[in-house]
């Protein structure tokens, strides 16, 4: 089986694309995100990136990921088939208040980068402790929010 150099009808697809859409491809990575436990999960596609080449910044409650993949071609090379994106790519994900930027990590392994949030303490469940019903018409009374001291 040979690569073919020229189909006639690959190729108005690709003119007609670029003339269209102003670029030969899609310039997105897509993601997948989820919730874990007490963090969220975002699982976001860079294949052929080098981690060096990929930047996440926190704003806020705004994540911005730049990525950057470079052509495999050099200087005279022959280019049969050229369809794989390069450039520049760059997605921004929005964080809801309850999440921690702060905590926020980020990994890159096989082509996926990985950001880890976690949920912000102030955000988790937590147990209020509930007094008796002496104590709580006292207070009204008094005006006051203290606990009385026993004799």
């Amino acid at each position: 089986m040979a690569l073919m150099r020229f189909d006639p009808f690959r190729e108005i697809d690709r003119l007609a694309d670029q003339a269209l859409l102003g670029a030969r491809t899609m310039r997105t990575m897509p993601m997948e995100a989820l919730r874990r436990g007490d963090q969220f999960i975002v699982a976001i596609d860079v294949p052929g990136v080098n981690p060096s080449d990929i930047d996440v910044t926190v704003e806020r409650n705004v994540i911005e990921i730049n990525a950057r993949r470079q052509p495999l071609r050099q200087e005279g090379d022959e280019v049969l088939i050229d369809e794989r994106p390069t450039g520049e790519f760059r997605r921004q994900l929005f964080l809801g208040d309850n999440l921690d930027p702060n905590k926020l990590t980020a990994d890159c392994n096989r082509g996926v980068l990985t950001l880890t949030i976690p949920v912000s303490q102030a955000s988790k469940p937590r147990k209020v402790q509930i007094g008796s019903a002496n104590e709580g018409q006292q207070a009204i009374q008094t005006g006051s929010t203290q606990q009385p001291v026993n004799a």
